[in-house]
């Protein structure tokens, strides 16, 4: 099925991915499109949106909670000296269309806004991979332009007082089982060991599936890992880890994430071998 409000990804014609690209969302949600439900090729999903405990939370995004001031990731704002704080501050990513929309990924077109401002335009593109029997990739690009007029400059909660809360950018929510999920990389196991890493991917095992996640352009393997296991199930790439990232008027910066999705519990050599067929595909 595809429209210019949604699309669905196929793998070998079986649904793997639904891209909601006009939600209707409260606008403390930071509105913007999203993927939901992404399931691996067994069926079972592995994105959850407006869970309990972070409401803004919306399967697999692009989301930011600083740019210049203005919140597209959703929820409260962390001001430093003051904590968190809700406040009337959130931006829209607005679909504007596909440039490309097949069965296998898309192209598309995005507006950032808020304030009535035009500040940030997208081309995102996003492709479903075949790997085996039992895994699939989800390939996904955004190329994000300053069109603003003037120097703009992107953070999260760590770059504004808040240590070890850098997310902002690529983000895949995870569902919440009974048991936290597993998390390791190439050299270390755990969220703690995990989480801040420049590694070339990191993984995350549930009940039945892993998910794998790699740095597909050597700028975004620059760009360190969030991770969260034991309070909710989330992996980020960070693009504010621990200093701003400015963008000059009529700049551009692109990375490109690619996800191994994937049937059972994998062990590290089965994860790396999965990354690198994806990654070179």
């Amino acid at each position: 099925m595809s429209t210019d409000t949604a699309t669905t990804l196929r793998i070998a014609g079986r649904p793997v991915a639904h891209c909601v690209t006009r939600p209707a969302l409260a606008a403390d949600h930071s509105p913007r499109p999203y993927l939901h439900p992404v399931t691996t090729l067994a069926g079972r999903a592995v994105t959850e949106v407006l869970p309990e405990d972070h409401v803004h939370h919306l399967g697999v995004s692009v989301a930011v909670p600083d740019v210049e001031g203005h919140n597209f990731w959703g929820g409260r704002t962390f001001v430093r000296g003051r904590g968190s704080v809700e406040l009337d501050n959130h931006g829209v990513q607005r679909h504007d269309g596909f440039k490309l929309c097949d069965p296998d990924g898309f192209v598309e077109e995005l507006t950032w806004t808020a304030g009535g401002e035009r500040l940030l335009a997208e081309h995102r593109t996003v492709a479903a991979v075949a790997l085996t029997d039992a895994a699939w990739a989800l390939d996904l690009t955004f190329s994000v332009a300053n069109v603003s007029g003037r120097d703009l400059s992107l953070g999260s909660p760590a770059t504004n007082g808040r240590p070890g809360a850098a997310y902002g950018g690529f983000f895949w929510r995870a569902p919440k089982e009974a048991t936290a999920p597993g998390v390791f990389g190439p050299d270390a196991d755990g969220e703690e060991a995990v989480h801040g890493t420049r590694a070339d991917w990191v993984a995350m095992c549930g009940d039945g599936w892993t998910l794998v996640f790699a740095g597909a352009t050597g700028t975004t393997r620059r760009d360190p890992w969030f991770v969260r296991a034991a309070e909710y199930p989330g992996v980020g790439s960070s693009l504010a880890f621990g200093e701003r990232l400015t963008v000059p008027a009529g700049g551009t910066f692109v990375r490109r994430v690619v996800t191994v999705v994937a049937d059972g519990r994998l062990d590290r050599d089965a994860a790396a071998a999965l990354v690198r067929k994806a990654v070179a595909s």
